[in-house]
């Protein structure tokens, strides 16, 4: 069994780790990402005695994973300082000198979650993180979806909930469901993290409902055989109900399905890889790197 690396490329922290083709994850390490010259160090440090054949990146973005570009394998527009503008598989790539699969984190996770977690076995699926920020990764037919970029899929427009006032965090588009329902719009509009209300706090139910206006978005054009919500604020267990209840009133009875209807619950559920997910996927893509994929 071939040794593979893996990133999961954070805002917040680096993973890094090893594993193997079937997605087991061998050993793994974090620290919080810094600038991209010390974060990159010691990514470079922890992988230069691993003798890895391919390593697959699942960034933070927006990113430029489109092989040919002249910014393939760049962080792109990001409002992380110092990332900007930062080749990102340049610099891992070519210090390690191995095949490098790179895409965004969130399709990173929903690679792995289609090939070996809770979506094995389907023909597509959709993973959404909500924390820091919101974002979305899909398969369809097998493969991951691109277009001119990546899908962005946390910065769609969602009906503001009636008794919502908060303006908004996101820097870009102020409303957006990223701006809406990440995890500082949580604390900001509440005045404290999402972590420390209480499962009954009404902050669930405006959750809830910004989660399944987002929902019944991707599931009416996308129509995705699963969707795996996962993510820091999808911790808290109380929101699957009260998301599934929404939606369901949302679609209106429109789109007649069980997977809609009484399976709802099986249809959107938490991650099965759990804190391995994002890991996994980028083991996902260093295995399709070296494929020559």
């Amino acid at each position: 069994m071939k040794l593979l690396g893996a990133i999961e490329a954070g805002g917040t922290k680096f993973v890094c780790g090893t594993g193997t083709e079937d997605g087991t994850v061998t050993d793994r390490v974090s620290f919080p990402t810094t600038t991209p010259e010390e974060t990159i160090g010691q990514v470079l440090e922890y992988f230069v005695d691993k003798k890895i054949e391919a390593i697959g990146i699942g960034s933070f973005g927006p990113i430029d994973p489109v092989p040919g570009s002249p910014t393939y394998g760049y962080i792109t527009t990001t409002p992380k300082p110092h990332w900007g503008g930062y080749n990102l598989v340049g610099a891992v790539g070519g210090a390690l000198n191995v095949p490098v699969g790179f895409d965004t984190d969130v399709n990173g996770a929903a690679l792995g979650e289609s090939l070996w977690g809770a979506a094995q076995g389907l023909d597509s699926c959709l993973y959404i993180t909500v924390g820091t920020g919101i974002g979305a990764g899909a398969v369809v037919g097998g493969k991951l979806v691109h277009g001119l970029s990546h899908p962005e899929m946390g910065h769609i427009y969602v009906r503001r909930h009636p008794d919502d006032r908060y303006e908004g965090f996101c820097p870009y588009h102020n409303d957006c469901l990223e701006g809406l329902a990440a995890g500082p719009a949580i604390g900001k509009r509440w005045g404290l993290p999402a972590g420390e209300l209480p499962a009954d706090h009404p902050a669930w139910a405006m959750e809830a409902h910004y989660l399944a206006h987002a929902l019944m978005n991707y599931t009416l054009i996308l129509s995705p055989q699963r969707i795996v919500m996962g993510g820091g604020v999808m911790k808290q267990q109380q929101l699957f109900p009260l998301i599934h209840a929404e939606l369901q009133k949302l679609l209106a009875g429109y789109v007649q399905h069980p997977a809609l209807g009484t399976d709802i619950g099986s249809y959107i559920v938490p991650p099965q890889l759990g804190d391995n997910a994002g890991l996994a996927g980028a083991l996902g893509l260093a295995r399709q790197a070296l494929a020559g994929e």
